[in-house]
């Protein structure tokens, strides 16, 4: 239940911060994700797997901290920014809209993805496995199982309401 109550928490966070973003630099039109939802998935999906790999990697290594860590980052980028190609043209095929398109960027590799976000994801995980999850960790697993399956139902009922409402246009 833990990993799973990771994916929804930090799926929820994900959301509040692209909000939040969104508004500070005074954006006109505000989503964060595909579902009607609190939730961005791609971030839960992503905190999920910094985790895991993380978790095994540092377990694995036998290196030094710092050169575990350099390891680990390369490798959770590299990962991060293919899920994020990877979502942006499921997005695209599935529902035929691009939430994102970083054709603009100097470093950008298509549409989906490009240097600069791919920094942005090292720095993320670095936060994230340092700070965020040690920090929520002692939380998120206080989270009683009734509460997780009640959040994973409505969440299904979230994604096949949004699927019905794409596919039906």
């Amino acid at each position: 239940m833990y990993l799973l109550n990771c994916f929804f928490i930090y799926s929820i966070l994900g959301y509040v911060l692209e909000m939040i973003f969104g508004f500070a630099i005074g954006a006109k039109d505000i989503e964060s994700g595909i579902l009607y939802g609190p939730w961005t998935p791609i971030y839960g999906i992503s905190s999920v797997l910094i985790i895991v790999i993380s978790d095994k990697l540092f377990k694995n290594l036998h290196m030094s901290r710092w050169k575990e860590t350099i390891i680990v980052i390369i490798i959770l980028t590299i990962i991060i920014t293919g899920l994020e190609w990877l979502g942006g043209v499921l997005i695209e095929l599935v529902f035929g809209f691009s939430f994102w398109d970083y054709s603009d960027y100097k470093f950008n590799f298509g549409k989906y993805i490009c240097l600069e976000m791919a920094l942005v994801w090292a720095v993320m995980s670095l936060i994230f496995i340092y700070f965020i999850n040690p920090f929520l960790e002692k939380y998120i697993k206080k989270i009683p199982g009734w509460i997780t399956i009640l959040i994973s139902i409505l969440f299904i009922f979230d994604v096949i309401i949004r699927i019905i409402m794409e596919t039906s246009h």
